[in-house]
């Protein structure tokens, strides 16, 4: 492979048969699709189909990074994984930074994909180009920092280990992945999809180098990187904000407009945010650090020395971890919410799944739809820290109500019954994160056009959130700026829904972080037209429009992906706590979030059809996605564009 920037090879894996070979990573591929998601959706669309059960062992685990992994390229420390989600039976993904991927870079791979399923719980060592399969038997039943200590105390503390935790192996739905012991690759269940191939970490360590296309033009671009965080516009709120307080400092910002979730989403303002606020939360800090080649250092490790929860060490937590685990369940005790997120890494816990199966436990509980007896005994009550701590047990062990919460919101709703539905807050059965559409309009269509589900990093505005009215007349025209910058406004929101969606298809494939590309926002197309062909020679890219086009094929690939599984309009909706409650406080009362402009605006600057969902037939061979639409075509009737007319005899 002449392309630079990627390690150039692919690594396949048979659990079953203790196999693996060393593909090249094809041209093609890396030029259609750039790398990170884009690759993982090729490679899912085409190892898998609507019969392919997410819990199989034929149900592949990809492991993806991008052609700035590892390399100087700003915050390119981060990879992802893909696969057919347990939760949610579609396009599942979580991604994570650190330096895990460049790792797997450096031992000389883009991506790793792994099939089958281990006769008994097995890990997988890589040393560079020398894959060993190591026995965990006696790792099994481990906490993910336990497991990872004893990998490195056997292997060498150099490897970089990602592993599950006890909820992994009992195959909860929304398993998380640990990350050397902080970073989770957290929603969509990608640890149960772990699980069920009974391996329990992977470790990896490489030697090798990445080499760019263009050594001289490239570090122009990274002198371009080092102004925009330490001396342009950016750098101030990006080090001052995220960098001091990481990204707890959202608590305070979003009660103040009105959408910080609080009591299982039922209002967005709390008055006692400041006592879980970024700022409460400094005094607990260890320690602050930073992913690969990040400069904004938004990592941070706290820890409790005195009191009930002496001796709690974690990463974190993040925002969406503070609020899934504090407002949303009205704890507004800091120490306990580090000690539950705690918790939740230690098994291998996602934290905003978790915290929302809970609360809506609690709000089923507070109207009388489960009783006592049903919970075991528990006696449920809004900010009750210790009942939330032992649910989290619980649920890593499914053990009594534990067991149902284990399936998510979705399915525990349909087995509880009654009118226990409107209160499981989901979206294609993902658990919704921290947002809420009532305050946020744009934030209802990226949660309902998602193909992961509810979603807040695929394609969320930011513009319209803190109002950055400069860079929406750059981006979208003068004429626009008031309703795009209006966040209780929804008209625009469709457009530049659709937007983001393709803009952080590429980032997600590069693969880039999120701080600088969606706030704050730094980074756009131009600067991917500037930073990939120095990096990899693929010189189509200097042009913006070939960026966006790539953007665009992966968005509709993922969404092509569902529609194959069955999955389409008819899942493009809101939990109606959103649609058809008005949000009772706070700057937001009174407000709903009604989808339909949104989404036709969405479908119209996607190329698809509104009245069926389905993807016009011209659009697919557009994004040269025609073997998509030949496939889609067995199950549907794809619309087109423009319809021939049959030649008339005279």
């Amino acid at each position: 492979m002449r392309l630079k920037g990627y390690a150039g090879n692919i690594l396949w894996i048979d659990l079953s048969k203790r196999e693996y070979r060393i593909k090249p990573l094809p041209e093609y591929m890396a030029k259609a699709y750039i790398g990170g998601t884009g690759f993982a959706a090729y490679l899912l669309w085409n190892l898998v189909d609507e019969t392919t059960h997410p819990l199989s062992p034929e149900n592949p685990l990809i492991i993806a990074t991008g052609p700035a992994t590892g390399t100087l390229a700003p915050s390119s420390g981060r990879f992802m994984v893909a696969s057919k989600s347990p939760l949610t039976g579609i396009w599942g993904e979580s991604h994570a930074g650190g330096f895990l991927g460049p790792e797997i870079k450096y031992a000389g791979f883009d991506v790793i994909v792994i099939r089958g399923r281990s006769p008994n719980p097995i890990s997988i060592i890589i040393d560079d180009f020398s894959i060993h399969f190591y026995d965990s038997r006696n790792l099994w039943g481990l906490n993910t920092v336990e497991t990872t200590d004893e990998l490195r105390s056997i292997f060498g503390k150099d490897y970089h280990v990602m592993c599950i935790g006890p909820a992994g192996e009992k195959l909860v739905k929304f398993a998380s992945i640990m990350v050397d012991y902080y970073r989770a690759l957290g929603r969509s269940g990608m640890g149960a999809v772990m699980g069920s191939k009974n391996l329990k970490a992977i470790a990896v360590r490489g030697s090798k180098s990445i080499e760019v296309y263009d050594p001289e033009k490239f570090t122009e671009i990274m002198e371009d990187f080092l102004w925009r965080n330490t001396k342009g516009p950016w750098a101030l709120p990006a080090q001052m904000s995220l960098g001091k307080y990481g990204t707890p400092n959202l608590v305070s910002i979003m009660n103040t407009i009105g959408r910080l979730p609080t009591k299982n989403h039922w209002t967005g303002y709390w008055d006692r945010a400041d006592e879980i606020s970024g700022e409460a939360l400094l005094k607990y800090r260890k320690s602050r650090g930073s992913c690969f080649s990040c400069m904004i250092m938004c990592k941070h490790v706290t820890e409790i020395r005195k009191g009930k929860y002496a001796g709690t060490l974690t990463g974190g937590p993040e925002y969406e971890a503070i609020v899934a685990l504090g407002s949303n369940l009205l704890i507004s005790n800091l120490e306990a919410i580090i000690h539950m997120n705690m918790l939740c890494n230690l098994y291998g816990l996602d934290v905003i799944s978790t915290g929302k199966v809970i609360s809506f436990l609690l709000e089923c509980y507070e109207k009388g739809l489960v009783s006592r007896d049903d919970v075991n005994g528990l006696d449920l009550k809004w900010g009750d820290e210790e009942v939330v701590i032992e649910l989290i047990r619980m649920i890593a062990e499914r053990r009594g109500i534990g067991n149902l919460l284990a399936e998510g919101v979705r399915i525990a709703a349909q087995v509880i019954g009654k009118d226990s539905w409107r209160y499981a807050l989901h979206v294609k059965g993902l658990e919704v994160p921290a947002q809420d559409p009532r305050a946020h309009k744009s934030v209802g269509c990226t949660w309902a056009t998602s193909p992961r589900g509810a979603d807040h990093l695929r394609s969320l505005v930011t513009l319209d959130e803190l109002g950055y009215r400069g860079v929406a007349a750059e981006r979208y025209g003068e004429d626009k700026v008031d309703e795009i910058c209006d966040r209780l406004s929804e008209k625009y929101k469709g457009y530049i829904v659709k937007d983001q969606e393709d803009f952080f298809a590429i980032v997600d494939s590069i693969i880039m972080c999120k701080y600088g590309t969606m706030w704050p926002p730094m980074y756009y197309f131009d600067f991917i037209a500037k930073l990939l062909p120095p990096l990899t020679g693929m010189h189509e890219y200097r042009d913006v429009a070939k960026v966006k086009e790539a953007g665009e094929r992966i968005a509709n690939l993922k969404r092509c992906f569902n529609l194959r599984e069955g999955v389409g309009k008819e899942s493009e909706i809101l939990p109606e706590r959103f649609i058809k409650e008005p949000m009772p406080s706070g700057p937001a009362k009174g407000q709903i979030c009604s989808l339909e402009l949104m989404l036709r605006e969405y479908y119209e600057s996607r190329g698809w059809d509104y009245e069926s969902g389905l993807p016009y037939q011209e659009t697919l061979e557009k994004l040269k996605l025609d073997y998509v639409a030949k496939e889609l075509s067995r199950k549907y009737k794809l619309p087109r564009l423009y319809r021939v007319r049959k030649p008339q005899n005279h």
